[in-house]
């Protein structure tokens, strides 16, 4: 358990967002600009170490409180989660699936922000389905070379990898393997060993945050980064990583919900048509109910899948149900806060028009709703049948 006070913690970062964050968002925002300051204080409050084991430096907190500090950065800016989401989920694979010596090694480094972590699994031709990837990590043939590994290929959409320093890479160790995730390894992979980053990518929203294209070529990585020193488990691990993954996604979804909330109702209280205020009309009344419960909806369900996750339970159906919803609360309040808003809504002067590029990433990242929904379905019925 954690011995720091989680309340005085989160009080203390509504503040500093409240102070620092919010009356800078828009302009870095639209520049588009790395938030080097704010990324520093995050460092400077422990949250690149939230989640890690105090054994290794970190905060140790649970998922239940982390949650709760994704929900409040995103109702102010989105993209500073990005920041110390992937980072997080590549600390958690080296956690749960890492040696003692890469434990020792990694988590440390990690709890520090000496090395700022991304998740590398994308590629131009592979989202959702994994097992696609085409990026070969390839023992090294000569004796001169043994004991390494040699990385090609190409990611995409790679969160933290221009500003960050580390990337956890899933590859194929084997690509004639049958099933082929039984040929799939994940490697840990510091950016000095040689890994390019060309370009960063455009994006409608979720901007500030890089997220970039990343070229493997020849790369030589030592074979003790294999995570957890035996191949073929990449893909598994990969996919227990993304469950803390998308218990942030919700998170992030309920901040941004419950940001496009706030200030839907604090407009419509301000905004007068017809001699009264706009939250005096029934089509706008209703709205914001709608838009309240689903914020509502959405926190208990993440507050339910971080709790399973701290217990050490299988949690995709919990964390893809938190996911689901979430995030399509997030799309809706936001357009529903445009509509409130009318023109103000649509101008880049204020947040709203933000809520409504930021939030159709969450539908799309840390696996599609579609597929959320597919997986849903499957835990459904293996759950019933167990009974």
């Amino acid at each position: 358990m954690a011995t720091i006070d989680e309340d005085a913690m989160l009080e203390t970062l509504e503040r500093w967002l409240a102070s620092d964050v919010v009356p800078n968002v828009i302009e870095l925002e639209h520049a588009d600009r790395y938030p080097r300051e704010m990324v520093e204080q995050m460092r400077e409050f422990g949250l690149f170490a939230a989640t890690i084991p105090e054994e290794y430096g970190g905060l140790g907190l649970p998922a239940s409180a982390y949650v709760r500090i994704v929900e409040a950065i995103s109702r102010a800016w989105m993209s500073l989660t990005g920041v110390i989401n992937t980072h997080l989920m590549v600390a958690e694979l080296v956690r749960r699936y890492g040696t003692d010596d890469q434990r020792a090694h990694f988590l440390p480094r990690l709890a520090a922000a000496e090395l700022r972590g991304g998740l590398a699994l994308t590629e131009p031709d592979c989202g959702t389905d994994l097992q696609a990837v085409r990026t070969t990590a390839t023992r090294a043939a000569t004796t001169a070379t043994d004991g390494v590994y040699v990385l090609r290929g190409t990611k995409m959409w790679i969160t933290n990898a221009h500003e960050g320093n580390c990337l956890a890479v899933l590859v194929k160790t084997d690509a004639d393997a049958e099933p082929r995730h039984s040929g799939m390894s994940l490697f840990i992979v510091p950016k000095d060993l040689g890994y390019t980053v060309p370009r960063k990518l455009g994006k409608l929203g979720y901007k500030g945050v890089d997220t970039c294209e990343v070229v493997f070529d020849d790369v030589v990585v030592p074979e003790d980064h294999l995570l957890g020193g035996v191949e073929g488990r990449g893909f598994h691990q990969a996919v227990g990583a993304l469950e803390l993954g998308r218990i942030n996604i919700a998170a992030r979804g309920v901040g941004v919900a419950d940001a496009a909330l706030r200030a839907s109702l604090r407009y419509a209280q301000e905004r007068h048509t017809m001699g009264r205020p706009i939250v005096e009309h029934q089509a706008i009344a209703l709205k914001l109910a709608d838009m309240a419960c689903r914020v509502e909806a959405s926190r208990l369900l993440v507050q339910r899948a971080a709790g399973a996750f701290d217990r050490g339970e299988r949690c995709d159906l919990e964390a893809g149900m938190a996911k689901l919803v979430a995030s399509e609360a997030a799309l809706e309040n936001a357009t529903e806060a445009m509509r409130i808003h009318g023109a103000y809504g649509y101008s880049t002067e204020d947040h709203v028009e933000r809520y409504y590029r930021d939030a159709p990433l969450l539908c799309i990242g840390e696996g599609t709703n579609e597929i959320q929904r597919i997986t849903i379905a499957k835990q459904l019925v293996s759950r019933s049948n167990a009974t």
